[in-house]
């Protein structure tokens, strides 16, 4: 039997008439877009890799592209300059769509418009790769894809040498009116064939499962967390970590860097756009944790790592 909703997954109830109408009350959603020149940009191009080297490139806001294992992965990709809802873009995509280079698989952690942008997809070749969350597999299949592959929490499936594990994430899923948690939200780890191993969160606040990908996927290389779309923490901690609660998960996962991401490219919430990475560094100062392993990347600014021993 198909199953038509997730809402047994929510890690808390959804905000109800009540709560929306504070929000209302208080402001709405949206903050300013001043200081927005203060969000570092690096669009210098994809860096050429050297045998035994894997890379991350913050693309913008929960977009990265992966070179790990020989094969190229594109995560939540969004090269949309709006989306529904929110004003446009405040930076450009790290890369240009021109510039990319072949890509093996795609993930997509959830099925709201700023990490499944439909125009970007619109873009792939049919034949790419597409991995994403159970009830989520119909919308791409319904645009032409055909290697899709749907997973539940905890299930993996082997692409282009890679392996793809989806885990959770405290958070939901909706598209439309009418599709609340009809399909199921998560994150992926991403493991090489010689084992190295990279985490990215999609959309989550801070919980439990953190410790238990940990537990089940230990030796997480880099963990891409988001950092932005966190204020008022009345409203929006069930849903978004603030960037001291990253820096916290990342703990949880063992993972020993973090690539921030979530933040200065849409104007989802209060918080003014330059603050996530201010925190960020500071919560990071606090952790006592080694500068080098906090990557606060520019928006198109890659960084490289020699693995495999």
């Amino acid at each position: 039997m198909t199953r038509t909703s997730y809402r047994d997954r929510l890690t808390s109830p959804l905000p109800g008439p009540r709560e929306l109408a504070r929000i209302m009350r208080e402001g709405g959603f949206r903050g300013s877009t001043a200081h927005a020149d203060r969000i570092p940009v690096l669009r210098t191009g994809l860096p050429a890799l050297e045998p035994g080297q894997a890379s991350w490139t913050w693309i913008g806001h929960s977009s990265y592209l992966i070179r790990l294992g020989g094969a190229t992965v594109l995560a939540d990709p969004v090269w949309s300059r709006k989306i529904p809802g929110v004003p446009p873009r405040l930076t450009p995509p790290g890369l240009a769509w021109a510039d990319l280079p072949p890509v093996d698989a795609v993930v997509i952690s959830h099925d709201h418009y700023d990490h499944l942008d439909a125009p970007t997809i619109r873009r792939l070749p049919r034949h790419t790769p597409v991995l994403v969350g159970m009830g989520l597999g119909r919308w791409f299949r319904r645009r032409g894809f055909t290697e899709v592959s749907e997973l539940d929490w905890w299930e993996s499936a082997e692409v282009a040498g890679l392996r793809f594990d989806f885990a959770p994430a405290h958070h939901w899923s909706r598209r439309g009116l009418l599709d609340t948690c009809a399909s199921l939200w998560g994150s992926w780890v991403l493991t090489a064939p010689d084992g190295t191993r990279t985490y990215h969160c999609g959309d989550s606040g801070y919980g439990h499962w953190f410790a238990e990908i940990g537990e089940r996927y230990p030796s997480i290389e880099v963990a891409m967390m988001p950092i932005g779309a966190y204020d008022p923490r009345w409203f929006m901690r069930p849903v978004h970590m603030d960037p001291a609660e990253s820096v916290r998960a990342l703990d949880d996962l063992g993972a020993r860097r973090l690539a921030s991401m979530h933040w200065g490219t849409f104007v989802l919430t209060r918080e003014p756009v330059d603050a996530p990475l201010e925190r960020l560094r500071t919560a990071w100062a606090v952790a006592g944790r080694p500068e080098a392993d906090l990557w606060a990347l520019a928006v198109g600014e890659t960084r490289t790592l020699r693995v495999g021993g």
